[in-house]
C-alpha cells in the first residue's frame, strides 16, 4: 500500500502525521446571488463541524450583471475571512455564447481567459487555488454539441491556466462527471493539463454513475492516463455526495467515509443543504428527486445524522458507526454483510442460507429509548433481535453501540426508515413477533413538518400492516400509540392549587380510559390517531394479531429528553449540568409517569395474552399514584442535582394537555399488570444512567448520591 492510502484524515488545517502537506477536507455548497443568509448559515455549519474548506460556484454570466458584482463582492471576502475559499469559474454569459445560454462555448475563448484575469486582479488576495470549469463533460454545464471535440474547451481552459499561473495562482481543471479517462487523455494530448495544478474528480456512488467500480478503481485509472503523459497533477475530489430522497442516511456517512480513504490529495463533500424544495434544479423542478437531498441539513436547516454525529463526534465518531453497523452485519452472517438501508445484501446463497435460519424480534425505532430497553429485556433472554431504525433522533447511535458491543451477534441491525416500504417488507418477513416503536415523536415537530409526521407515523405504520397482510401466517404486532389522541381534554374541567391541576368531577380522578372519546388535537395526534386505528381495523379486517398502547409519559434509562420530548429526562439532565428550564404553560399540568421497565413488562404480557387482547386498545402509564406536575418534579431534581433548578415559563403549546392521568384498569383487569416502580425509585435509576452515560463530569461536578429518609436520591456539589 503506497503512502497515499495510509494518509490519516483530518477536517481543516489540522495537520497529519507522516506527510508535510496537508489533505483538506472541504464543504461544496452551490451560493446563488442574494442568498446571504444561506452563505451565512453555511459558514456557521462549518464552524461546528471545524472545517476550513469552502468550494462554490462563480457565475461569469452572473458577473455580467449588477446583482451579481454585488454579490461577488460580498460573498468572496465574506468567505475568504473565515475559510479557504475554492472559487469555481463557470457559466458562460449568454451574450458571448455561440448559443444564449449558460453551458455554450464562447464565440471568443478567450474571453473566459479575460474573465480569469479580472477575477484575480480583483479578488486573488482571497484565494490561492481557483477551479476552472464545472464538470466539462456534463450537457448541462458545457454544450459538447456544440464543441463536439472539445477543441474550444482545450483552448478556453488552457489559455486561463497559462494566464492563471502568470498571476502565481494554483488552477483546479473542473471535475469530470462521470469519470471518463478517454477525455482526459484528449486534453492530456492538448497540453491543456500542462498548466493544471489539480485535476478534479466528481462522484455520486450509490445515487449516480458509479457501476461497481472502488474508488481505488477509478483513481488508477486516471493515473495511468497521467502517468502515460508524464503528469503529475494532484487528485481532488471536487464533488462527492450521497441523496438520502430514500430516508437511508446511514448511506450518506458510507460513502463519505469511504471516499475520504481513497487516494486523494483533497475532497469536497456535497453539500450544505439539501435543495429547497421550491427552487429548480439544473435539470428542471423535481425532474430527479434525487437532487433535492444531497445536504448535511435538510432545506429547514434540521441536521441528518450525518450532520449530527459529526458535530457531537467528529469524524472519528462517523468512522464508529460505520464500523459498528458493519461488525454487527459481519457477525450476524459470518460473511462480509453490512445491512444498511439495503444497499449492500449478502450473496444469494448467503442470503438464502439467513432466511432458513430462526425468526429474529423485530423491534422498529430500536435503538430508540424504549426501544434499547425492549431490545436489552429479550436479548438477555436469549432471543435474537433485529434493530430497525434510521438513527434519526440525537444519540440514539450510542444506543446502537451499547447493544452491538454488549450482545454481538445476537443483535442484527437494520439502519433503514420505515417510510421504505420494501425493506419494511424485508423485515417483517424474518419476524417472530413485532414491536412497532419507530415514530416521529414530538408534537411541535409536527406543528412545524405535518407532512413529515404524517409520512413516518402514519404512512410508515400501514407499511408494516401491508407487509403483515401480504404474509400467509403473519407475527403478531404491538404498536405504541399516544395519550394525544385525546386531544387536549378541555372537556375535563379543573381546579387548581398552588402547585398542580385536579379535576372536578370525581371519576376522572383515577385517569382516563379507553372509553374517552377521540380527538385528534394537533398533527401528531392526528398521525398517531390514525396509525392507531388503523391497527384496529387491520385486525379486525384482516386477522392480524396486534394490540395498540396509548402511552402516557415514558422515563427511565436510554432516554435523551429533550424539550420537545422526554421531558423527566430533560428535566434531570438540564439540572445536572446546571442548565435553565423553560416550563411551557404555568407548570402545574400534571401527567402520570411510568418506569421503562414497567412499560416493557406490559409489553411482553401484552403478547404473552395476544389472543385474548388482539385488536384492542389499551391506555398505559403510571396511573394516580405515579401522578406528578411538573412544579412538583423539581424538588425532586433539585435533591439529586445538589442545586436549585433554574426555570422561566413560557406560553403554553398547542395541544398541550392541562390534566392527563391513565387509567389501565381495563389492562390490569384483563392480565394482572400494573405498575412496580414508584417514582422515587425510577428516577433514582433515570439518575443513575444520566449520571454515567451522558453529563459532563468536570462540569457537573458530581459526588455519589446517598439515599434520604423520603426516599429521595441526593447529590452534594464537592
Amino acid at each position: 500500500m503506497t503512502e497515499r492510502n495510509n494518509r490519516k484524515w483530518h477536517p481543516g488545517h489540522q495537520g497529519q502525521s507522516g506527510r508535510s502537506a496537508e489533505l483538506r477536507l472541504g464543504i461544496l455548497e452551490w451560493l446563488r446571488p442574494g442568498e446571504y443568509e444561506h452563505a451565512e448559515e453555511t459558514l456557521q455549519l462549518l464552524r461546528t463541524l471545524k472545517v476550513e474548506n469552502l468550494r462554490t460556484g462563480l457565475s461569469w454570466a452572473d458577473w455580467h450583471t449588477p446583482e451579481g458584482r454585488k454579490w461577488f463582492d460580498w460573498l468572496i471576502p465574506t468567505v475568504a475571512r473565515e475559510v479557504e475559499l475554492l472559487p469555481c469559474f463557470t457559466y458562460t454569459p449568454p451574450s458571448l455564447g455561440r448559443e444564449p445560454k449558460t453551458s455554450s462555448p464562447p464565440r471568443n475563448p478567450k474571453d473566459y481567459a479575460d474573465f480569469i484575469d479580472v477575477m484575480i486582479t480583483d479578488y486573488g488576495r482571497h484565494f490561492e487555488w481557483l477551479e476552472l470549469w464545472n464538470e466539462p463533460n456534463n450537457l448541462n454545464d458545457w454544450d459538447w454539441i456544440l464543441d463536439p471535440d472539445w477543441q474550444i474547451f482545450a483552448e478556453m481552459i488552457g489559455m486561463a491556466a497559462h494566464w492563471a499561473k502568470q498571476r502565481g495562482k494554483k488552477t483546479v481543471l473542473g471535475g469530470m462527471c462521470p469519470t471518463d479517462p478517454n477525455w482526459l487523455n484528449l486534453m492530456c494530448s492538448r497540453g491543456t493539463v500542462d498548466w493544471i495544478d489539480a485535476l478534479a474528480l466528481h462522484g455520486f456512488p450509490g445515487t449516480w454513475e458509479f457501476s461497481g467500480e472502488s474508488w481505488n478503481d477509478k483513481i488508477d485509472k486516471i493515473r495511468m492516463v497521467l502517468d502515460a503523459h508524464n503528469l503529475s497533477p494532484e487528485l481532488w475530489l471536487t464533488e462527492v455526495g450521497y441523496s438520502t430522497w430514500r430516508h437511508d442516511e446511514i448511506n450518506q456517512v458510507k460513502v463519505l467515509i469511504e471516499a475520504m480513504a481513497a487516494p486523494l490529495d483533497r475532497l469536497y463533500w456535497y453539500s450544505a443543504f439539501d435543495l429547497h424544495p421550491h427552487e429548480n434544479h439544473q435539470d428542471g423542478f423535481h425532474e430527479d428527486e434525487r437532487h433535492y437531498h444531497f445536504g448535511l441539513k435538510t432545506a429547514d436547516g434540521t441536521p441528518k445524522l450525518i450532520c449530527r454525529v459529526w458535530q457531537e463526534s467528529g469524524l472519528a465518531g462517523l468512522h464508529e458507526l460505520v464500523a459498528s453497523v458493519a461488525l454487527s452485519g459481519a457477525e450476524l452472517s459470518r460473511k462480509p454483510l453490512v445491512v444498511v438501508g439495503g444497499r449492500e445484501r449478502a450473496s444469494t446463497s448467503a442470503t438464502t442460507t439467513r432466511k432458513a435460519e430462526k425468526k429474529v424480534v423485530l423491534i422498529t425505532g430500536g435503538a430508540g429509548f424504549i426501544g434499547t430497553n425492549v431490545a436489552d429485556r429479550l436479548l438477555r433472554l436469549g432471543e435474537t433481535v433485529l434493530i430497525f431504525d434510521n438513527l434519526g433522533r440525537p444519540g440514539v447511535e450510542r444506543n446502537l453501540a451499547y447493544l452491538c458491543d454488549t450482545y454481538g451477534s445476537k443483535v442484527q441491525v437494520e439502519i433503514a426508515d420505515v417510510r421504505n416500504s420494501h425493506l419494511v417488507r424485508d423485515a417483517v418477513s424474518r419476524a417472530s413477533r413485532i414491536f412497532h416503536l419507530a415514530a416521529q415523536v414530538a408534537v411541535t415537530t409536527s406543528i412545524d413538518f405535518p407532512q413529515l409526521d404524517f409520512n413516518t407515523n402514519a404512512r410508515g405504520t400501514l407499511n408494516i400492516l401491508e407487509a403483515l397482510r401480504q404474509m400467509p401466517a403473519p407475527p403478531p404486532l404491538l404498536f405504541t400509540s399516544t395519550n394525544k389522541v385525546y386531544g387536549a381534554l378541555e372537556e375535563v374541567t379543573l381546579k387548581s392549587n398552588t402547585s398542580r391541576y385536579h379535576p372536578v368531577k370525581r371519576r376522572y380522578a383515577e385517569g382516563i380510559d379507553e372509553s374517552h372519546r377521540l380527538d385528534f388535537h394537533s398533527p401528531y395526534g392526528c398521525s398517531k390517531g390514525s396509525a392507531d386505528q388503523y391497527v384496529l381495523d387491520y385486525a379486525r379486517t384482516y386477522g392480524i394479531r396486534a394490540v395498540v398502547f396509548r402511552m402516557s409519559c415514558i422515563y427511565g434509562p436510554h432516554q435523551f429528553g429533550t424539550e420537545d420530548q422526554g421531558w423527566v429526562a430533560h428535566f434531570l439532565i438540564q439540572a445536572l449540568q446546571n442548565q435553565p428550564l423553560t416550563l411551557y404553560g404555568d407548570g402545574r399540568q400534571v401527567r402520570d409517569i411510568l418506569f421503562v421497565g414497567d412499560l416493557v413488562e406490559a409489553m411482553f404480557t401484552a403478547f404473552g395474552n395476544i389472543s385474548r387482547l388482539t385488536g384492542r386498545a389499551f391506555n398505559i402509564g403510571g396511573g394516580a399514584a405515579n401522578s406528578i406536575s411538573l412544579l412538583e418534579l423539581l424538588p425532586r431534581i433539585e435533591s439529586m442535582a445538589g442545586r436549585p433548578c433554574r426555570y422561566s415559563l413560557a406560553d403554553w403549546r398547542q395541544g398541550d394537555q392541562k390534566y392527563y392521568i391513565t387509567d389501565t384498569g381495563l389492562f390490569r383487569q384483563l392480565t394482572g399488570w400494573q405498575p412496580a416502580t414508584a417514582i422515587d425509585a425510577g428516577l433514582l435509576q433515570l439518575y443513575e444512567w444520566v449520571v454515567m452515560h451522558l453529563c459532563d463530569q468536570e462540569a457537573a461536578r458530581f459526588s455519589p448520591i446517598s439515599v434520604t429518609k423520603g426516599g429521595l436520591p441526593n447529590a452534594n456539589i464537592r
